[in-house]
């Protein structure tokens, strides 16, 4: 009761002066140490000595010969308060932004906990900024109880979190952090701050396009990624499987998630899985030969293969010896994917050169693969209000190896999304897509913050370089021989100019517990030259198939594309199969929601596009049956 009695203000001027007074009190020992270095610079002994003694004996008589030991442990005892001072400031001030570690663990702290669900969350909300479409609100339960929902849930567990595993966006935007509390000094003032965490957000996420990936992706292993390519917008992004906030919960249910690594649904597939990127990377190779000046370079693609060096396994197209395109050009071979052009191009450009693209793309170039192989979280990529915004969706960092000494036949295979490309993530390649699809150029940094202005990670490209790579792009969706074309036909049909590029990877995976879900293992020996056995140790099972993953890039409308999208279906099999198939349906909400920059198409309105989009879902029916 005395407590409430205290103004509040007296605390905070309490605090002041305590602060005050120690700034006074480590001035008065600099000033003191000061003096005294000055004063031993002069002979102590000159006014109780005589000159004349043995320099011997004066040592003796020295105050600095009587105190050294005094003085030794002054400073070893300096040295550990500053130690022990400074390890406290590193984990109350620096700790939750630069230890991955402390971050992941910081929800078991009960303090942090309670304090932050002490207050009332403010609401998440779509782009649209309509209560009714918010993903994150309060509700009373039949109780009476205030309770939070998240009418979504596993459609946006992977973006706004949980209590345990990662921090996703509730943690970040409503954290309580030393930045959000008012100090003492706005205490005194009377200054009135107002508080992140009762604030709503509203969020560059499009509720209705977020559904309609969920809906794409139901039965399949993948992920989806969607952004504004001028503005960095994330209007969708999904993971699937993935699970329920009431599973988080529950203890023994997430430790029994957490160890099913063969359906992962803890892991943001987006953001956090790396895949082999396949014939999608040729647009990153692409991308190269502009920036140096050599997208007119010309290759033969033969029935006998490309040879990359002596010795080395010969590159064939996918049909084998059987798929031969002569004398092609870079449109051309994009359109088909060729995988011999594409080779060759990247050996020509040399591993600088494919180096310096990357980069500029957000892709980590290396010398060596245990240097790819890192997998660190790249928060720097995102334009987001706080640290802790960009940590909760921080990617892992797509990574090839590309070293000025690799032998061409490794360069050859990265050129063509092989070999050591195989590090992408679907996040990273919606990105490359965005930065071709990007009018100026560029790469706009994504932000998931609607409030955010937008900002630039890097100049890719000129603007012209950018105009004519969407055209080869739009060769692949709309040209005669495009690998996607007949897909996006009734798109083309009812006037929706699209681009793209199909990819088909093939990736060796482990055998799965069909129950738990957890890796077989079998036993292996390690034996010495006469036989014996010196190590006996487990080593998971590989399966004799590898599985074949469909991707697909997408940018739409051509002229001036409003979104930029990347699909990847695990398993899934060539990319004009699975992964286009869900990118065409993607377009054609987008379009039917407005997000493409042309008269939204309402749902139960005739229109002159009405029968070719009825095609388009014919013809996306008749994919599925053949799947």
């Amino acid at each position: 009761m005395l407590l409430l009695l205290i103004p509040e203000k007296l605390p905070a001027l309490l605090s002041l002066i305590y602060i005050g007074g120690l700034g006074l009190v480590a001035l008065l020992l600099l000033v003191a140490f000061v003096r005294y270095r000055t004063r031993i610079k002069r002979d102590p002994l000159v006014a109780v000595a005589p000159e004349d003694l043995p320099e011997e004996v004066r040592k003796r008589l020295s105050a600095m010969a009587t105190n050294r030991g005094v003085r030794a442990f002054r400073l070893a005892f300096t040295l550990l308060v500053l130690t022990v001072f400074g390890f406290h400031v590193y984990w109350a001030l620096y700790a939750a932004e630069t230890n991955e570690k402390f971050q992941a663990l910081s929800y078991k702290d009960l303090r942090n906990r309670r304090l932050a669900e002490s207050t009332l969350r403010g609401w998440i909300l779509d782009r649209s900024g309509q209560l009714d479409r918010a993903l994150a609100l309060y509700r009373r339960d039949e109780r009476g109880r205030i309770v939070r929902e998240y009418p979504l849930d596993q459609a946006t567990v992977h973006l706004l979190g949980t209590d345990r595993g990662d921090p996703g966006l509730e943690r970040a935007l409503f954290g309580v952090e030393s930045g959000a509390l008012p100090q003492a000094l706005d205490v005194v003032l009377e200054r009135n701050l107002r508080q992140p965490a009762t604030l709503d957000v509203r969020l560059t996420i499009d509720r209705e396009l977020q559904k309609a990936a969920v809906e794409q992706l139901r039965g399949r292993h993948g992920a989806v990624v969607i952004l504004n390519p001028q503005t960095g917008e994330v209007l969708a992004m999904y993971s699937n499987p993935s699970y329920s906030v009431k599973d988080a919960q529950d203890e023994t249910t997430w430790i029994r998630l957490d160890a099913d690594k063969r359906d992962s649904p803890l892991v943001n597939r987006a953001l956090s899985f790396y895949y082999i990127p396949g014939s999608t990377f040729k647009t990153v190779t692409m991308l190269a030969a502009y920036r140096a000046g050599m997208q007119d370079a010309e290759f033969v693609c033969s029935g006998n293969g490309y040879y990359a060096q002596p010795g080395a396994r010969v590159i064939y197209d996918d049909g084998g010896p059987g798929e031969v395109h002569g004398r092609i050009g870079m449109a051309r071979a994009y359109e088909v994917s060729c995988n011999q052009y594409f080779a060759q191009l990247a050996v020509k450009l040399g591993a600088q050169r494919m180096r310096d693209a990357a980069r500029a793309l957000g892709i980590g170039a290396y010398d060596t693969s245990d240097d790819a192989l890192r997998g660190r979280k790249q928060p720097e990529i995102w334009n987001a209000s706080t640290s802790a915004v960009a940590r909760a969706l921080a990617p892992r960092e797509a990574t090839i190896v590309a070293a000025d000494r690799m032998r061409p036949y490794d360069l050859a295979l990265v050129g063509f999304g092989q070999g050591y490309a195989g590090q992408m993530t679907p996040f990273e390649m919606a990105l490359v897509a965005a930065a071709i699809a990007n009018v100026e150029g560029k790469l706009m940094k994504p932000k998931i913050e609607l409030d955010r202005p937008p900002e630039a990670f890097a100049q890719v490209a000129t603007p012209q370089q950018a105009a004519e790579m969407r055209a080869i792009m739009g060769r692949v969706t709309m040209g005669t021989e495009g690998t996607a074309r007949r897909i996006f036909a009734p798109l083309t049909a009812a006037g929706i100019t699209t681009g793209g590029k199909t990819g088909t990877a093939q990736k060796e995976v482990p055998v799965y517990d069909p129950k738990t879900g957890e890796p077989v293992t079998v036993k292996k020996y390690e034996r010495d030259r006469t036989g014996r056995i010196i190590r006996e140790y487990e080593q998971v099972l590989i399966s004799p198939e590898k599985r074949i993953d469909s991707w697909f890039l997408c940018i739409a409308p051509l002229e001036r594309p409003q979104i930029a999208m990347a699909v990847i279906i695990e398993g899934g099999g060539y990319g004009a199969r699975a992964a286009a198939p869900v990118a065409a349906a993607l377009v054609e909400k987008a379009r039917e929601l407005g997000l493409l920059g042309l008269p939204p198409q309402e749902k139960g309105v005739p229109s002159k596009d009405q029968p070719q989009a009825k095609k388009a879902r014919r013809a996306r029916a008749e994919s599925r049956a053949r799947r």
